[in-house]
């Protein structure tokens, strides 16, 4: 992993985007140089979908476009992120391989006219990716202008075809090591699914009905890895040639084809993308959804924000607008918690193509316009905050998130749709920053105790490790709240025997839950203490925890449903029901003041959020992003990075980023 550090080469924070100047001509590309510069553009991304430009024939490459345009770029001041072009492979590639394209798991073959249409286990794939690589790395490596190097573009495809096949078995002998230990991982005595030839397993394609879930979880892990070893490849291919810092941009929506936290020990920088699911607030609280997970998967390292949308809100099945301000709040929210900067899909918007109506730094409508207007007064401001790299961000609060549980909860046959991973984590981090609390995001089997409060939303899958790792964090004083339908299975999905969770887990928290009785759609059940669940509930048992709340209605009357243990010195909380929110937010109030944990910034009013970055020397930088329509007092005047002077008040919608020590 390189030490080299792209502020340094910067001079301060990343500020630009992704840069397609072949879709343009000379005139457009003077005009390109003079609006970077007024935007304060210092980093373009180049080259992510220029394959068919770059090797228009197979082995045959042409990079004279490309060198002028780098050169340009590098005699305007702005360096470049130059990304492999790999996630769409070109016309000739798929005729001259078809087997290479990508299979549903219904068997469908898809050709070629989108992105993304290949499969990542396909020899001739994986050769020509590596091979492409490693020529863009031949001749750029050393290139004044090359801050980054970008791999490919958001490894999120999946294949089911026979290259796929016949790599998952090899996976799953290295895993299993032999037919009868994955007969058994998999309960294939079920439905007569015994395996006798390793040549009779097939990765999950379409079935009659369920499928295996030890089939379908093992090949969540295995593609994981392939995705890793993919990636492996093209970086190792670069390293051979180049010394700049080599990533890949993760992408961290509702869907999750890849271990995390494992791909970002791989990367010397952790990138990833992030579009708002919802407008306004909600918008704001996703982006610190977004960017604590990011910060977390690096392990607290800086990290950059390799794309968002310069005017886009993803919300169903519309593309909504930012309202004006968000593009400054939404970066600011990104660089708070740690980002070295912020960087758009992309410069300017296409005038054909598929992604025509993706927003940009330049719209449609050109440099007149509020968009570009709103783009030049955010690079002004991230301009401003140079003496911020290298600073970090730091927590008190954890909220676990692991993808074998992800993936556990998306197997078929489990007794409620509404076991949704995404939403409990989403759920989980929302009422904290409610609550004005930065969060960090933990494996479940990382070390914890620097922690006084985790919050594990969903972890259906709980290895024996993982229940030992929070067994251990109780007992050594920290507090654990652990939600319903948690440690039911092991890492082979396998169900836990003698009552849930695992028992490490249920010794910690002094329950033993003996049934699950999931509600119908729309249903409520009602608590002792006034509050009400939803979606799930639970018939337990205490082994010496005490009883906070428990069920007033049908056969769970009277049997717990909040509990509450004091084990070791520390104490484990278990509710057994999806708590409505504000008896949810009630529920965390308690736990953040037993656990002496307090908003970022006392005193300030609770629709600000407040983050705080960290220098070693002492020196502080604390981001205000005001989500009022209302101008809102500051409880001390301090120094305002962005705009030079003293504060005493954020105007309405507005940011603020006070210099203390």
């Amino acid at each position: 992993m390189t030490s080299y550090s792209l502020t340094d080469r910067l001079g301060g924070l990343a500020f630009g985007g992704d840069y397609n100047p072949e879709q343009w001509d000379e005139p457009v590309w003077k005009e390109d140089d003079d609006l970077m510069r007024r935007a304060r553009v210092n980093l373009a991304t180049v080259g992510v979908f220029s394959w068919a430009l770059l090797e228009p024939e197979e082995g045959r490459y042409d990079f004279a476009w490309l060198d002028a345009h780098i050169d340009r770029l590098h005699a305007n001041g702005v360096a470049v992120d130059l990304a492999t072009p790999t996630a769409s492979p070109p016309p000739w590639f798929t005729l001259a391989h078809p087997d290479a394209l990508t299979v549903r798991p219904d068997g469908t073959r898809l050709v070629h006219g989108s992105r993304d249409t290949y499969c990542l286990a396909a020899p001739a794939y994986r050769n020509a990716a590596r091979r492409i690589a490693g020529k863009l790395a031949e001749r750029y490596g050393d290139h004044p202008a090359l801050a980054l190097w970008h791999v490919h573009n958001e490894y999120v495809t999946l294949c089911y075809c026979d290259h796929t096949a016949a790599a998952f078995r090899i996976w799953l002998r290295a895993r299993h090591g032999s037919l009868d230990d994955l007969n058994e991982a998999w309960g294939t005595a079920f439905w007569s699914q015994r395996y006798t030839s390793w040549e009779q397993v097939l990765p999950p394609r379409a079935t009659n009905w369920h499928k295996n879930p030890g089939q379908a979880l093992d090949f969540h892990r295995f593609w994981s890895d392939e995705v890793i070893a993919a990636y492996g490849e093209q970086r190792d291919a670069i390293r051979a040639h180049s010394d700049r810092p080599v990533t890949t941009n993760l992408m961290l929506p509702a869907y999750q084809n890849i271990d995390l936290w494992a791909l970002a020990r791989e990367l010397d920088v952790v990138s990833s993308d992030q579009y708002p699911s919802s407008p306004g607030v909600d918008a704001a609280a996703d982006v610190a959804f977004h960017a604590d997970r990011a910060r977390s998967l690096g392990g607290g390292r800086p990290w950059l924000l390799m794309e968002q949308g310069t005017n886009t809100v993803y919300d169903g099945d519309r593309v909504l607008a930012k309202e004006p301000g968000d593009i400054l709040r939404h970066t600011l929210g990104h660089i708070a918690r740690g980002s070295e900067g912020a960087l758009f899909f992309q410069w300017r918007q296409s005038r054909a193509g598929a992604e025509t109506w993706h927003s940009a730094m330049v719209p449609h409508a050109g440099p007149d316009s509020r968009i570009f207007r709103e783009v030049t007064q955010t690079g002004e401001a991230v301009a401003r905050l140079g003496e911020l790299a290298g600073s970090t961000v730091s927590a008190q609060v954890a909220v676990l998130h692991g993808p074998d549980a992800w993936w556990a909860l998306g197997v078929d046959g489990l007794p409620s749709p509404e076991l949704d991973y995404h939403a409990a984590l989403r759920r989980a981090h929302r009422m904290l920053w409610d609550a004005g609390v930065t969060v960090d995001f933990a494996h479940p089997e990382h070390e914890l105790s620097r922690y006084p409060l985790v919050v594990a939303p969903a972890l259906f899958l709980l290895s024996d490790a993982a229940a030992e790792n929070l067994r251990h964090y109780v007992a050594g004083g920290g507090t654990l709240l652990v939600q319903h339908a948690s440690g039911y299975v092991d890492d082979r999905l396998h169900a836990r025997l003698g009552g849930y969770p695992a028992a490490p887990l249920r010794e910690a928290l002094g329950i033993r839950v003996e049934e699950y009785r999931p509600l119908r759609r729309d249903e409520r059940i009602a608590l002792s203490d006034g509050a009400q669940g939803t979606t799930w509930s639970e018939s337990l048992r205490t082994e010496g925890a005490e009883t906070l709340a428990t069920y007033t209605q049908g056969m769970l009357d009277g049997s717990p449903a909040v509990t509450r243990h004091r084990f070791g010195t520390g104490q484990g909380w278990y509710v057994s029901t999806l708590l409505d929110d504000a008896d949810h937010r009630t529920l965390i109030a308690r736990l953040l003041d037993e656990a002496g944990v307090g908003p970022e910034m006392p005193g300030l009013d609770p629709q600000v959020e407040a983050t705080t970055r960290r220098a070693p020397d002492g020196r502080r930088w604390r981001f205000l992003l005001n989500h009022r329509t209302a101008p809102v007092p500051l409880p001390e005047r301090a120094h305002d990075l962005l705009t030079g002077g003293i504060v005493s008040e954020l105007p309405a919608g507005g940011c603020a980023v006070l210099r203390t020590t």
